[in-house]
């Protein structure tokens, strides 16, 4: 009793936690893992359920639940974490970005959040348990903004482009009836300094007082019509003491329209010659600040066109056969297993295999590529591709969110919500801007106050109102995700999809290019191309004997050797006892005779002089084949070689690469004289040459000398996945339904090599891109904050009015923007040169 009473009291002063773990199977690790929880300093009781799968306790005040999941890790068990997605509604600036990331990651249990202000949404990743997509929605709403976690793609998409219409639609009412107010105002504040016989018509016609009204009546329609937004965001912002561009606006404006009512209203109280109006400039600054961001609502939603695109490439219905008869269902309601027809330019609504007929379907939404495909019997086609003239059935193998063009969605999204580590600066720099900005206005109102010229007040207001409204948190915060979003999703159109958006700066900073040979720089299909036996051996028995023994092999160079054989009629035989030896070769018998093959130092192992057949050996290296030895019961037998063709377009992708001064690398199994000779034909720098397929990482490890050289590494992404994981920035080579591979960070859809070449140029265009945006949004506020301070008046009597405030900090973010749109006019590096050239 006083245990339970005990714990009861932790669960009442504690924290709770709750996570799922993977790994358990039995008692010793429910053991394990109660062990490893109770040893985290902060836990004050523990529970691990097996039969749930679900670890529990409580924790003292302090203590984290991630050192608890941490240690379950560590006990040789894996916590379940998830990655939640939520729409945020209501951030406007860099700040908000901050703050929405602070609250998140206060969330127990949550690992780390990222938020991006160009796409309004949020990536948390934290421990899977009950109730954790409340608690982290709770966390944004108590930040003071809206959140909703994302579950259907396309339906999402559809929400979000009606928000997104709506709120441009708003803010273009709202441009319009504060143009429409601030009109007149103008004419009535500045009539005197406009023109000089307006200002005497307008005074003799309606009176001074009567002007000074009405220019009230139309200052408080825009102040708290539409202007009434900043209000609503500012104040709960500045409340919780955590002020966003919206109470910078609110409180600069309502400066300007406050000082007014008392000089039109109580001039008295204000200090004799300082009773001016100021009703023009808040209003001027509200009219300024909408109308930026109604044309910067309208340009950032051009930021997610790729991802629209792919969105409205999903076929809405599909003509499934069932019991015989082809009924249309929605293309939800088609299930795995089920029989699809297809007729000619029909767009298919998933993803399969081709049962019965045959047609040119069109990929290039998956490969890049403009020429139709074949397909026919046995072929997969993948949901989203336009058929051509013919029609086909086909069985759906994915559907729904495993389609192809789901996962590539997913993709893009993922790479357009991620954060480069250029960001890192901009997120410590607009964790104190806001807070800093205001301190500035503080300080500027003080001095002109202390040390200005009469009257000092008036010149204190507007240079404190010109500082609130110059700054501009908006431009930094948008810098970095608009260009990361038209980067990849332009990418995306290519066949290039980076799967992580940090990606981008990596191979940007790529000096180094390894490219993997087989399948790579070449079509991965050898032929045998010679065969020369010594004496006392037939060439077709030795044939025989090679293709029996390489037909148990699924190595693409034993596969070209039975298809030879095959192509003369030969017979194979039964091979048993049949052995792969990694790096060297492989090993049978067949027809009671021990046969062996592999490359030279599979045989020098085996003590075997290789002299009769060396100079063949030598000059077959040197013509771009590869050599391999035949052995028959320990005795050297044959000489054959093989070619892989290079594939068309490596070429001219070499010469590509190295037109952007990378130095290209050739990794390859390969002995080094037949290495050497393709590196010779398509002008690659250096050749790592017989490498073992374990090896390739190391040569990674190797060429980037202690970190210092960034490395991509270029392969197939399923045999070089060790490769393409240690490399600063791996780039799998796709078929089309290559993207989940988890070891790279690039998936060329296409397997047409020039388009490394063109990733890495995008890439270098994307970041230069970011680096022009950031130059911009941090000297824009270094210079023009001073400015608007009043720092050029004691030396040149210069100040900047609010409304020249206004307008440059509306039009600050529009300009970041429109500078990541250009973007969209990238084009491949290859066509720009075939262009060039012609």
């Amino acid at each position: 009793m006083a245990a339970q009473a005990t714990a009861e009291g932790a669960r009442r002063n504690g924290t709770t936690f709750e996570f799922p773990v993977r790994g358990m199977s039995c008692a010793s690790c429910v053991g394990r893992v109660e062990t490893a929880v109770r040893a985290v300093v902060g836990v004050q009781a523990a529970n691990v359920n097996l039969a749930t799968g679900r670890v529990s306790g409580v924790l003292a005040a302090g203590a984290s639940d991630i050192a608890v999941a941490d240690a379950v890790r560590g006990a040789g068990y894996e916590p379940v974490e998830v990655v939640t997605e939520l729409r945020v509604s209501g951030m406007t600036c860099a700040s908000c970005v901050g703050r929405v990331e602070r609250a998140l990651g206060h969330v127990p249990g949550v690992r780390d959040a990222t938020v991006n202000l160009a796409t309004q949404r949020a990536s948390v990743r934290h421990l899977g348990g009950a109730g954790m997509a409340q608690r982290i929605v709770a966390a944004v709403a108590a930040a003071g903004y809206e959140a909703e976690p994302v579950r259907d793609a396309a339906a999402a998409g559809d929400r979000e482009r009606a928000e997104r219409e709506a709120e441009i639609a708003a803010l273009r009412r709202s441009v319009l009836l504060a143009a429409l107010a601030t009109a007149p105002l103008l004419v009535f504040e500045m009539s005197a300094h406009l023109s000089g016989s307006l200002h005497e018509a307008l005074t003799r016609t309606l009176g001074q007082g009567m002007l000074t009204l009405l220019s009230l009546v139309f200052a408080s329609l825009i102040q708290f019509g539409p202007g009434l937004r900043f209000y609503a965001k500012g104040i709960p912002a500045l409340l919780r003491g955590a002020p966003d561009m919206n109470s910078l606006v609110m409180l600069g404006t309502s400066a300007a329209y406050g000082f007014s009512v008392v000089a039109a209203l109580a001039p008295w109280l204000l200090p004799a010659g300082t009773a001016y109006t100021y009703f023009e400039a808040g209003a001027v600054i509200v009219t300024l600040i909408l109308l930026g961001r109604w044309f910067e609502a309208r340009a950032r939603g051009r930021t997610s066109d790729a991802i629209r695109h792919l969105l409205t490439l999903q076929a809405r219905t599909a003509r499934v056969v069932r019991d015989g008869v082809e009924t249309e269902v929605d293309v939800e309601g088609v299930r795995p297993g089920d029989v699809v027809a297809v007729r000619p330019g029909e767009r298919l609504p998933v993803d399969g295999t081709v049962l019965d007929g045959a047609s040119y379907v069109d990929e290039a939404m998956v490969t890049g590529e403009p020429v139709p495909a074949r397909k026919a019997t046995g072929d997969e086609v993948i949901g989203g591709t336009v058929n051509g003239t013919g029609s086909f059935r086909f069985r759906a193998t994915k559907v729904g969110s495993d389609t192809l063009l789901a996962q590539i969605v997913r993709t893009v999204e993922a790479a357009q919500g991620s954060k480069l580590p250029i960001q890192a600066l901009v997120d410590r720099v607009t964790t104190w801007f806001v807070p800093a900005v205001l301190g500035a206005a503080a300080v500027t109102l003080g001095i002109w106050l202390a040390f200005g010229p009469s009257p000092a007040l008036a010149f204190a207001l507007a240079n404190a109102v010109a500082v609130l409204i110059i700054a501009c948190p908006c431009a930094m915060g948008l810098a970095t995700p608009t260009s990361i979003m038209v980067g990849t999703g332009k990418a995306a159109e290519f066949g290039i999809l980076f799967r992580r958006g940090e990606a981008l700066q990596a191979l940007r900073d790529a000096r180094v290019i390894a490219l993997d040979k087989t399948g790579t720089l070449t079509k991965g299909t050898p032929e045998l191309t010679d065969i020369a036996v010594l004496p006392g051996f037939d060439e077709d028995t030795v044939l025989r004997l090679l293709a029996s023994m390489e037909a148990r092999s699924e190595h693409p160079v034993a596969a070209a050797i039975v298809a030879a054989a095959q192509r003369r009629g030969v017979r194979l035989a039964e091979a048993v006892g049949f052995e792969a030896i990694p790096g060297f070769g492989a090993r049978a018998m067949v027809e009671g005779r021990r046969v062996e093959a592999g490359a030279d130092r599979l045989m020098r192992r085996r003590g075997l002089d290789l002299s009769a057949l060396s100079g063949a050996a030598e000059r077959l290296a040197d013509d771009g084949r590869t050599p391999l030895y035949v052995a028959v019961d320990g005795v050297l037998a044959a000489l054959v070689a093989v070619a892989d063709p290079i594939k068309e377009s490596t070429p001219e992708a070499i010469a590509a690469l190295r037109r952007l001064d990378a130095r290209v690398v050739m990794v390859t199994g390969d002995n080094r004289r037949t290495a050497e000779a393709v590196a010779r034909r398509l002008g690659i720098d250096a050749v790592e040459a017989e490498v073992l397929p374990t090896d390739k990482a190391d040569v990674v490890r190797r060429l980037q000398v202690d970190g210092t050289v960034p490395v991509a590494f270029v392969g197939d992404g399923i045999n070089d996945a060790p490769a393409l994981a240690q490399a600063d920035v791996g780039l799998a080579i796709g078929t089309g339904t290559d993207i989940a591979v988890e070891s790279a960070d690039v998936v060329l859809m296409s397997g047409d090599l020039r388009n490394v070449a063109n990733a890495v140029a995008l890439s270098r265009a994307t970041i230069r891109n970011i680096r022009q945006n950031l130059f911009w949004a941090f000297a824009y506020n270094a210079v023009l904050i001073p400015v608007a301070a009043g720092a050029l008046y004691p030396a040149f009597g210069i100040l900047m009015s609010p409304l020249f405030a206004g307008l440059a900090m509306a039009f600050s973010s529009v300009s970041v923007v429109l500078n990541a749109l250009r973007l969209r006019a990238f084009a491949p590096m290859l066509q720009a040169t075939k262009a060039a050239a012609s």
